[in-house]
């Protein structure tokens, strides 16, 4: 009962922060991009270009080019198709068309466009790290990667960049080469965003100490931090002396704690932290 019950606070936990991913996204595409006509990253991006020849609302495109793309998500990848990525997908696009209804925007927020670059390449860029980060996505040209990725041999990446990159050229000619460039300066930038917010998120701290008496700090990290820890023996080089080494790894709010404890309890301890984002095992990524 009380496995299931944790499982659900989890599952609660995680479409809250979804939803909160989703919003943010939702207010930087149609605060910053819808506006100002930036023509970059996937679905967003095409919806921008086709409102100029459809009746529709760069929202209500986006909405529809959404579900088509989910309908073929559940048909062709069947039941492991993403849960979480069908959710943001139809939240993202019924926040933008309700957006629209509810907030009409005729004209961008400010007169200085790439003050609304930056906030149009930051906050759906980060909302996309958080999304990645629990794997999910925000649906659109993302579905269609994994469609590809099952069943053809294509390089996905390549593929996705090269149609973001032509809807960009296309943005030239449907608007003005000033909002292509925009556009252009948007796709580059937005994956380094992305990798950075995703590479932030997971940063953690590998602790290697070594000392002569290693109990109190193992007992500190495992009944206080709740981390583990492995111990082994050694040998200094110069006076020969046997010490121990422990190896461990965690957050970095928990890392400034044990620092802390092992400078006031054995400040003789040897400390070598170096950061690191890609943790596999249990209490990490993969296996928790």
């Amino acid at each position: 009962m009380y496995k299931n019950m944790g499982q659900i606070k989890r599952t609660i936990e995680e479409y809250a922060v979804l939803t909160l991913a989703t919003l943010i996204m939702v207010f930087g595409i149609y605060v910053f991009k819808f506006p100002n006509n930036f023509s970059f990253g996937g679905v967003t991006g095409i919806a921008i270009v086709l409102s100029k020849f459809l009746p529709g609302t760069p929202g209500n495109i986006t909405l529809m080019i959404n579900i088509v793309l989910l309908l073929l998500g559940f048909i062709l990848l069947g039941k492991g198709f993403g849960i979480k990525t069908a959710y943001v997908s139809i939240l993202m696009s019924v926040g933008l068309s309700l957006a629209e209804v509810w907030f009409p925007m005729e004209k961008p927020l400010t007169t200085e466009p790439v003050l609304e670059l930056i906030y149009a390449i930051v906050l759906p860029a980060f909302s996309s790290a958080i999304f990645f980060n629990m794997n999910a996505s925000s649906g659109g040209t993302d579905i269609v990667a994994m469609i590809l990725r099952k069943h053809t041999k294509l390089n996905i990446g390549s593929a996705l960049f090269f149609s973001d990159m032509l809807i960009v050229i296309l943005s030239c000619f449907v608007f003005d080469m000033q909002t292509g460039l925009f556009s252009l300066s948007g796709l580059l930038a937005k994956s380094l965003v992305v990798d950075n917010v995703i590479e932030s998120i997971n940063l953690c701290k590998y602790f290697t100490i070594i000392c002569e008496d290693p109990d109190p700090i193992c007992d500190f990290i495992m009944n206080t931090l709740h981390r583990s820890a492995t111990v082994y023996d050694a040998e200094g080089t110069y006076e020969h002396r046997k010490k121990k080494v422990i190896i461990t790894i965690m957050k970095r709010s928990q890392a400034v704690e044990l620092r802390n404890f092992i400078r006031r309890t054995q400040p003789s301890a040897f400390i070598a932290i170096t950061n690191s984002s890609e943790i596999i095992g249990k209490g990490f990524r993969g296996l928790n």
